[in-house]
Formats: C-alpha cells, structure tokens, sequence
C-alpha cells in the first residue's frame, strides 16, 4: 500500500455556522461495520458522499461511507446553498478559454444538474426548505454592463435562457443601481446540512452503511478492486473507491490549475426587512471578490463573500466581525437592508480551478479509485454532477459528459 489516501487536513470551519442549530442534520450513522466486500467505498460524509452514496445505493450496489469527523459536520455547514446554474467564470469567457464545445457543455450541464437535484429532493421527500430560484448576476468591477450583454448572448446561442436587463431596466425591476444584469431561471436554495443528511438517510435505507471516525491513510488497487487501510489497522476491501472530500483531497490530486481560497458568510436574525422579489432569487455580481446573497423561508438572509487567494486566512477567528461587517455594508450599499448585527458568522476554505469547473475523474494511476473536487461556488450543483458521472461509470455505463471534468 501507498501513502497516497493519506489526505490533507484542514480547518474546515471557523465561526458557527446557521445550519448547524437546525434540526435533521444527523443521519444514522456509527462505528466501521466488521464485514467487508463492499460495492462501493465513499470517503467523506458531505454533500458531495451524501450525492454520490445515494446515487450507488439506488443502483443496487453495495456501499460504506467513510468519515474522519461526524456525518455532515465538515466542510457542508459552511455553504450558503446557492444551488446556480451560473458557473464562477463566464460562458462567454469559459468559450475563449476552453473552447465552445467544453464551455457550453458544461453550462447545459449545470443547468441539468440543478433540476436533477430539486427533482431528486422532491421524490426522496427530504425536507430541507429546497426551493427552486431565480437567479440575478449583476454587473460589477469584473463585467460590466457590455460585458453582461455579451454574456447573455452566449448564453442565448447555447441554448440557456436569460434576460439581459439594462440598467434602467435593473433600477424599475429590483430597486438596485448598477450598469446591468442577466435574469435567469434554474437555480435553487436548499438547506445544505438537511439536504446532505437526508440523502444519506435514504441510501441507509437501502442499505448503504455510515461509519464516523474512520480515516483512511493507505490505499492499494488490486485486480479486481481497492483495499483501503484505516489509521487503527482496519483494512477495507471494495470494487471501487471514490474520495468525496473536498479540498482535503489527495496527494496525487494537487495540479497547478487548482487553489484553495477563503470565503466568508453570515446568516441575519429572522424576519428581516427585505424586498418582496428577493425570496424568489439568488443574488451575486461579476466582481472580485463577489457579494453573493438570497433568503430563507424564515426570513434570514444568508449573505457571502470577501473571499481572499488564501488557503488558511479563513482560519483566523479575529476576521469574522470584520469580515461580517463588510459583508453587511456592502449589502446595504447595494440594496438599503439593513441586517444589524448577525445571528451567525463562519468562515471556511474552498476549491477553486482556473476554468471553473470540478475536477471528476479517476486518481491518476487508478483505475478504480475516483476523486471529486474544485467546486469553487457551485459546491451543491457540482456533486450532483459528480454523483452521476461517477455512479455511471462505476455502473459501467458511462457519462457522455464525463470528458469535460477530466482531470487536468
């Protein structure tokens, strides 16, 4: 066996997350089971192997999950849920770095995959406050108003509904001042704690097992499958492995279009003032670093952003009511709402690639190991992307669109 399932570790939270004092986080889950044999190793108990487990189970296969905290307490109560469509970089840019076939590829996906996932939710009956939205991408210091006019005309060509607004269009409609805007639909909000938990819960169901506290440190491929070993000596043997775990990922992962950056969040008390139309959307802007933000049913806005090029600055308790009342500012600036002082502040590192797009493909040199990471802000759209590219192949029916998330 090799070093090389011996992830990196990570503080995957700072602060205290909202989704973390809400009910329904907690599936069933428990020590590592004394069988062996299993179908399917998932390791990491988040959104992405919550996704990826329920997608197996429903399979028919056999499946363990892995994770060296609790079920659902790494790096998933840290989200926003943003559930968009919209990836972090720009069809129209995504075109001329990547070319049109890969560029639209992926943006119909996400589009997809967005649906998926609301449609999953429903049939599961997971009750996790999903919601489908609309989406409204403001012009900001990265795109302005010219370049928003571009960006929905790529999106019109490839096949990707969206209303170009302009700025006295954007002023009549929402009440906010800025050059222009794209209206979109295919987006959604969810609580991701619940969502995560419930998709887990149904894969149990089936048969799926959760262990907590289980690290693996060692991993080997054989002929005819993958033998993974614990840090207390256990050795796990299955058909295949997939490591769900983020920005912990392996060794072997590392790759210089990949980075890991800090972002920030806060959730507001409850019922705060706020226009009507924004429980029916989700709201970032084309700027650097970006101010994201949507609602709650419950009135909350839960509002992100200041994100910074570093993989540990979220790591300082001493940013958070800085950090918090910048985000504050800037929404007021925006909108006029004021939020007052937080009900809850978290800081929390992610995935970032240079094209914007995940990383869903085999370990290098593994023919039966697989590795989701580099969500940037589409962490919840991505790994249901993952779940369904990864599930196919292990199914042995593979994804069309798989080649566009290839490792690079």
């Amino acid at each position: 066996m090799t070093k090389d399932a011996e992830t990196r570790k990570d503080d995957l939270r700072t602060g205290d997350s909202f989704w973390l004092h809400t009910p329904r986080i907690t599936p069933p889950a428990g020590p590592m089971p004394a069988r062996s044999g299993w179908d399917a190793v998932v390791v990491g108990a988040g959104i992405s192997g919550a996704l990826v487990a329920e997608a197996l189970s429903r399979a028919g296969r056999k499946v363990l999950v892995l994770d060296r905290r609790r079920a659902v307490r790494g790096s998933t109560p840290a989200s926003t849920a943003m559930i968009q469509h919209e990836i972090d970089v720009p069809l129209s840019r995504l075109i001329r770095q990547t070319g049109r076939a890969r560029a639209e590829g992926a943006w119909l996906r996400s589009v997809r995959a967005v649906g998926d996932l609301v449609a999953l939710t429903r049939r599961l009956k997971i009750d996790c406050d999903m919601q489908p939205k609309r989406a409204l991408y403001l012009a900001g210091d990265d795109m302005g108003g010219r370049g928003l006019k571009t960006e929905a005309k790529a999106r019109h060509e490839a096949g990707i509904a969206c209303e170009y607004l302009s700025r006295a269009a954007l002023r009549e409609r929402f009440g906010i001042d800025r050059t222009a805007a794209i209206v979109s639909d295919a987006s959604a909000s969810a609580n991701p704690a619940q969502l995560a938990a419930g998709l887990l819960a149904a894969a149990v169901a089936r048969g799926a097992v959760i262990a907590e506290g289980v690290e693996v440190t060692d991993m080997a491929e054989l002929p005819g499958g993958v033998a993974l070993a614990t840090r207390d000596g256990c050795v796990i043997t299955a058909a295949h492995a997939v490591f769900c775990t983020g920005y912990e990922f392996l060794p072997s992962m590392e790759s210089p279009s990949h980075e890991i950056t800090s972002t920030w969040a806060l959730a507001s008390p409850p019922r705060v003032t706020h226009p009507a139309w924004l429980d029916q959307f989700l709201v970032w802007e084309a700027s650097d670093p970006y101010l994201y933000f949507r609602t709650t049913p419950q009135g909350r806005l839960i509002v992100g952003g200041e994100d910074e090029d570093s993989p540990d600055r979220n790591e300082d308790p001493a940013l958070l009511d800085h950090k918090a009342a910048v985000i504050g500012e800037k929404l007021r600036a925006l909108t006029g709402i004021e939020i007052g002082t937080p009900a809850y502040v978290w800081s929390a590192p992610f995935g970032n690639t240079t094209d914007g797009l995940p990383i869903i493909d085999r370990v290098p040199g593994h023919e039966r190991v697989f590795s989701v990471m580099g969500f940037g802000g589409n962490g919840i759209t991505f790994s249901m992307i993952a779940a369904q590219i990864v599930a196919a192949a292990i199914v042995g029916k593979p994804d069309p669109d798989a080649g566009l998330f290839a490792f690079r």
